[in-house]
């Protein structure tokens, strides 16, 4: 793996393995990949905090690697998981990090509208 290009980290795709969903993006150091290698649950290098977390360690929320893909620059990976606990993976409580939809942000006047989400489908504010 390539740590070079963001000092020390790569980008890592977290996508659910049974429904192909994109859970989140977090970012892994040497150490974070070699763990989650290790250990088989996701752990991350925080950026803001400046250590390690497993993803779901106090909330239960864990993430079961299944598969590990590389990108061909071999400068991010793809982790592709099962989701344990209640299931819901972003810190809000929603199931994914990827709910709101940026188009709505968009508007006359530069006002932001209150983000969305869309669930089944259906787009709620």
């Amino acid at each position: 793996m390539d740590f070079s290009k963001l000092d020390g980290l790569i980008p890592a795709v977290i996508q659910d393995a049974t429904s192909g969903e994109v859970l989140m993006v977090g970012f892994m150091n040497e150490e974070a990949l070699a763990l989650t290698r290790e250990t088989g649950f996701a752990t991350f290098f925080s950026r803001t905090r400046g250590k390690l977390w497993m993803k779901g360690e106090t909330s239960g929320n864990r993430l079961a690697v299944k598969t590990m893909l590389v990108d061909c620059d071999e400068d991010t990976v793809l982790l592709k998981v099962d989701r344990l606990g209640d299931g819901n993976v972003c810190h809000t409580g929603e199931r994914s990090c990827f709910f709101r939809d940026l188009a709505s942000l968009d508007r006359p006047g530069g006002a932001a509208p209150p983000l969305t989400r869309t669930v089944a489908g259906r787009t709620e504010a």
